[in-house]
Formats: structure tokens, C-alpha cells, sequence
């Protein structure tokens, strides 16, 4: 179970990885995980009232199987901080048919490959997205965040505070594409920009 009670984290989105993932590693970042696959299945009420109250129910499948409650997102911060409870379950299937018989139904699915970088107190992952690639932050303190982004040369102003399924509504929106789920069979067809997310790289020099 998830000791820390809060998820304070924030995300860019990389137009080059593979540097991005370079010159991490010469700061001195550790691999904590190497490219893992991530399954995802959002639930909610019937009505959408997770949703709508912006709390979240989750069962994540990679190495193990994990079921997650997000509650809203703390207002006004410069990172994302937002209650979030965790706990490591035995049988995925199982799970979800409990979540199922209780009321809840599957919303959305979403698929990303994630590798997971320690350094310091942070945890920094790199996520491969079906519209594109991200680098998250992820720890206690907003003050050591920044100063970390800084450190990788990531430009503080263009960060990403929303979820990637709130980014995915927005290319929906942007693109005028009717796709339920966020996988990479679904998304392999369409040429996908930052600007259709709204959002902007974060790894390009200021003044190139």
C-alpha cells in the first residue's frame, strides 16, 4: 500500500526521449524499472460521478496488479498534488468483476510503455504514450521538483499539470476523433503533434 497519501508530481512532454533519457542518466539517475507495459482500466458510476467530482478509480496491470483511488486535485499549485490511495492486489480479472458487481463500469482503457528512474527522493519516470512521449516528477517536496526539472534542462513554463486522459480529451476535441479508448492500436493511424494536445515540448532550448 502506498505510504505516502499524496501524489505531488508534474509532467512534460519530450520531443527528443532518447536524449532526455541520456542525459538523465548522466546526473545519476538509477534505473528502477526497465520499459514495462502498462494496462490501465478507469471505472466509474454509471452517471460519470467520479468523473465529474474529478476522483479517480483505477486498476492498473505492468508487473503487478495495482488498484488506485485519486481524489481531486489541490487548486492553485505549481504541481499536481492530489490524495491518492494504493494498494497491490493478487488477480486483475478478479478485481475487476468485484468492481463490476459493486456498480462500477470500465470507462476508459489506456496503454503506455513506462520506464522508472530514481534519483534522490524523486522518482522520474518516462512514459511512451499512443500520442506521444512524457517525463513525470514524482515526489514530497514541489520546491526539489523544480529544481530537478531544472536540472534536466526541462523548461518549467510549458509543464503539464492535467492527466493524460484529460489530454486525451483535448485531442479528441482538437482532432474531431471519435476513439473510446487510449491504446496504440487506436491511435496508430493519426499523426499527432503537441500542438493537438495543447501542450508544448519542454526539452527544446529556450532560444533555438
Amino acid at each position: 500500500m502506498n505510504k505516502n497519501p499524496l501524489e505531488v508530481e508534474v509532467k512534460f512532454y519530450l520531443s527528443d526521449m532518447s536524449s532526455f533519457e541520456n542525459r538523465l542518466r548522466s546526473i545519476g539517475a538509477t534505473l528502477k524499472r526497465p520499459r514495462t507495459k502498462e494496462v490501465n482500466y478507469r471505472y466509474d458510476t454509471s452517471d460519470m460521478t467520479l468523473s465529474r467530482e474529478r476522483r479517480v478509480l483505477r486498476l492498473r496491470q505492468d508487473t503487478s496488479t495495482i488498484l488506485t483511488y485519486k481524489g481531486p486535485s489541490h487548486a492553485n499549485l505549481d504541481v499536481s498534488v492530489r490524495p491518492e490511495i494504493e494498494v497491490e492486489v493478487s488477480d486483475f480479472t478478479a478485481t475487476s468483476e468485484i468492481l463490476e458487481a459493486l456498480g462500477f463500469c470500465l470507462n476508459v482503457k489506456y496503454e503506455k510503455w513506462r520506464t522508472i528512474y530514481q534519483l534522490e527522493d524523486l522518482e522520474i519516470t518516462l512514459d511512451e504514450m499512443p500520442f506521444g512521449n512524457f517525463t513525470e516528477i514524482e515526489g514530497g517536496d514541489p520546491a526539489q521538483i523544480q529544481k530537478m526539472a531544472s536540472l534536466l534542462a526541462l523548461d518549467w513554463n510549458t509543464r503539464i499539470l492535467n492527466s493524460y486522459l484529460m489530454l486525451f480529451d483535448r485531442l479528441k476535441t482538437n482532432k474531431d476523433i471519435a476513439i473510446k479508448d487510449l491504446t496504440f492500436e487506436a491511435l496508430k493511424d493519426y499523426e499527432i503533434s503537441a500542438a493537438d494536445l495543447g501542450v508544448k515540448a519542454s526539452d527544446i532550448p529556450k532560444f533555438l
